[in-house]
């Protein structure tokens, strides 16, 4: 069995990627498939690459992330019998099979966490390309400040590129002098500028994918959202007979070693209750975590262009 799995960006850079490698190279060691990952670093040439790919005789092409939507939508319906599956993306093909780590569960968690452990009011999400799932992920984070802390005040802002350092600290930057003091950080290579400006302006970070905590007192907490699982599946389910275009498969807060918000160990209990409590509404369904917002983007320099 011949895999392609297709990684935009550079290589070694931020968690998101380094999450879909992982999934990638676990699934195809276990199903012992002959594994190919492709970095897609030009935006440009994203159709192209995946054109390539898709006239190359592999029997299943992995996608991974938002970033993929444009190229698949370009590119499937020229392929019908390529097996393609996408991670994190909705807008495509129904061809493609779409396998989704419930990202907004955690952003809405962690959105909630922020209403709480905020001190001045005033919060902050960051973010590069303005793709659907990240999108959704502010929605959701803005979503859960609104539900804690109806009068906070929310930041926001794409800078339009996962792994620009400086425009992620460029950003964290702006959001301090506007009186943020907790970030929610969507991002991939560029977290490290955004981290190093937190840490020179006092302020915390939220992070996402996997559980930054560990890291340092910096973070406050971490939307956990492990793509690993979306990126493995896939190839697990190829090499068992159960691969289907077009389906549909997601994990969420109902799957804890996937999706959950990770709390640094200075967080006071009674927040910690109540984030568990939360997490019980949405799991049961009781509370409905919003995928779109109406608000704007924060006018801080190069992250609002």
């Amino acid at each position: 069995m011949r895999v392609a799995g297709v990684l935009f960006g550079p290589r070694g850079q931020g968690s998101f990627n380094a999450a879909g490698e992982r999934g990638l190279l676990a699934a195809s060691d276990e199903v012992g498939a002959d594994l190919s990952i492709v970095w897609a670093e030009d935006r440009a040439r994203r159709a192209e690459v995946l054109a390539g790919l898709c006239g190359a005789g592999f029997d299943l092409i992995v996608c991974h992330g938002g970033q993929a939507e444009a190229a698949l939508n370009a590119v499937a319906p020229r392929f019908p019998g390529q097996r393609l599956a996408a991670t994190q993306c909705r807008d495509v093909p129904d061809t493609v099979a779409r396998y989704e780590v419930l990202q907004e569960e955690s952003a809405f968690l962690a959105g909630a966490f922020a209403g709480w452990f905020s001190r001045t009011g005033i919060v902050a999400h960051l973010s590069g390309e303005p793709v659907s799932p990240g999108l959704r992920g502010r929605a959701a984070f803005a979503g859960g400040l609104a539900h804690a802390a109806p009068s906070a005040r929310l930041l926001t802002a794409f800078t339009g590129d996962q792994h620009d350092r400086d425009a992620a600290a460029e950003a964290v930057e702006g959001f301090a002098d506007a009186g943020a003091d907790l970030v929610f950080a969507m991002l991939d290579g560029g977290r490290e500028g955004a981290t190093a400006a937190c840490r020179a302006r006092g302020i915390r970070q939220i992070g996402n994918v996997r559980d930054w905590t560990t890291d340092g007192p910096v973070f406050a907490a971490s939307a956990v959202a492990d793509g690993a699982w979306a990126c493995g599946e896939p190839i697990r389910d190829l090499a068992a007979g159960r691969f289907e275009p077009g389906a549909r498969r997601t994990a969420g807060l109902a799957e804890p070693r996937v999706v959950r918000l990770a709390l640094a160990g200075d967080v006071p209990k009674p927040i910690l209750r109540r984030v568990e409590d939360l997490a019980d509404s949405v799991r049961a369904g009781s509370v409905v975590v919003p995928e779109t917002w109406a608000g704007a983007d924060a006018a801080l320099g190069r992250a609002a262009e």
